[in-house]
């Protein structure tokens, strides 16, 4: 029998800072937690209605699953915020937090939190709540945080304290203008290294519909995520080339052009995955959903447009390129018109071709035809059959020479 340890997530953030859904970046949640199992049930996304569902709780696993779908249906079908979080208050020990970036948030159930609210004028309010239902109200700048400790956490006793700080530091960030995926990471910095909730988990990017993912979750059950506070790879300054940790202990400079590479830690990874810039080239893989294809792709195609702009030539160059150092495996070779360009969106696919016969790479393009090739094959197999057969009875024919002396 499978045993699987039920997980809550003890730090839930939900951050607004343009409430009008317009700023790509305006909108942020996530969770994380000291406990282990922190899989992405724990921040739920809806692409299509820009809104998050966070949970946690001391709760068993499956009232908190009642609750997350409760919460659900109630969002779907028009709820407000606050409706849909008080879903929670029917299960006990369990807590959802929810919201979206016009919609404003809303906690509910068992929790301990501040409401924080920023006005127009810069006047920050942090108010402590408790159980029950807390809302951060459409239209208003703010966010809701929650922050308990784990049992069995170092940093055990020191939630109360670190929950009001990050409260503050998120208004202060707020009414200074940071975007709220900017935001989201300085939180979990600071929750993960004073209050030890350090695993993920992950965010998301409310406005824009950008998930980390499984970036940070466990690969494993019963296992923890990625601690947040520690690096999470390294990466090159100048073209932007990436290589995550353990393999990044390999790297100091990066292999395209010398650059000393610069550690990137996991709250600051999270933040570069969930936030829109100019410089940011979306990259969609077709044809095929192996493993680390799309990852990989999205790297090349990146660095490619970086150094030679929306060249479909020199994008399918790159990739054939990596398929030929084995960086990626499974696909066939590229051709430009393979490379889907739409510069004016920053959008890039590509369409690969699964090789057949659960072949790792392409066959190689050489200037002479298979059958010369059998040809050349049959011959050498001739040739090892007589060596074979010299080697095996070369005593023999010896002991025969000699003798005929």
């Amino acid at each position: 029998m499978l045993v699987v340890g039920t997980s809550a997530a003890t730090c839930n953030i939900i951050i607004i800072t343009d409430p009008t859904g317009t700023d790509p970046n305006g909108a942020a949640a996530g969770s994380m937690s000291y406990a282990e199992n922190m899989f992405q049930s724990t921040f739920l996304m809806s692409k299509e209605n820009h809104y998050a569902v966070l949970s946690g709780g001391e709760g068993n696993a499956t009232p908190r699953l009642a609750a997350i779908v409760e919460t659900i249906n109630r969002l779907n079908n028009g709820a407000t915020p606050t409706e849909a979080a008080s879903a929670a208050s029917s299960f006990s020990g369990i807590r959802v937090m929810c919201g979206g970036p016009t919609v404003g948030a809303a906690v509910g159930g068992s929790f301990d939190a501040y409401v924080v609210i920023v006005e127009d004028d810069g006047t920050i309010t942090a108010t402590p709540v408790s159980g029950g239902v807390a809302t951060l109200p459409a239209g208003k700048k703010g966010a809701i945080i929650h922050l308990r400790n784990t049992h069995g956490n170092p940093l055990y006793g020191t939630a109360e304290t670190v929950r009001q700080e990050t409260a503050i530091m998120i208004g202060k960030m707020i009414r200074d203008g940071y975007p709220a995926t900017e935001i989201l990471g300085a939180a979990f910095e600071n929750v993960a290294v004073n209050a030890g909730e350090k695993y993920g988990g992950g965010g998301d990017n409310l406005v824009s519909s950008i998930s980390t993912g499984d970036m940070f979750t466990p690969s494993k059950l019963n296992t923890t995520g990625y601690p947040m506070d520690e690096p999470y790879a390294k990466e090159c300054p100048e073209c932007g080339w990436s290589v995550a940790y353990p393999a990044a202990e390999s790297y100091q400079t990066c292999p395209y052009d010398g650059s000393q590479l610069e550690t990137v830690y996991a709250y600051d990874a999270m933040v570069d995955a969930i936030t829109v810039t100019n410089n940011d080239t979306s990259v969609s893989v077709y044809g095929t959903d192996a493993a680390g294809i799309s990852d990989t792709t999205d790297e090349i195609v990146q660095y490619s447009v970086k150094k030679n702009g929306y060249n479909s030539a020199t994008i399918a160059t790159a990739i054939n390129n990596a398929i030929d150092n084995g960086l990626l495996v499974g696909v066939n070779y590229v051709e430009p018109k393979d490379i889907n360009i739409v510069e004016s969106t920053r959008a890039v696919g590509v369409y690969y071709k699964p090789l057949a016969d659960h072949r790792t790479s392409p066959s190689w393009n050489l200037p002479i035809s298979s059958s010369v090739l059998d040809i050349v094959g049959s011959i050498q197999t001739a040739i090892g059959l007589i060596l074979i057969i010299l080697v095996l009875f070369r005593s023999t024919v010896i002991s025969s020479f000699l003798k005929r002396r």
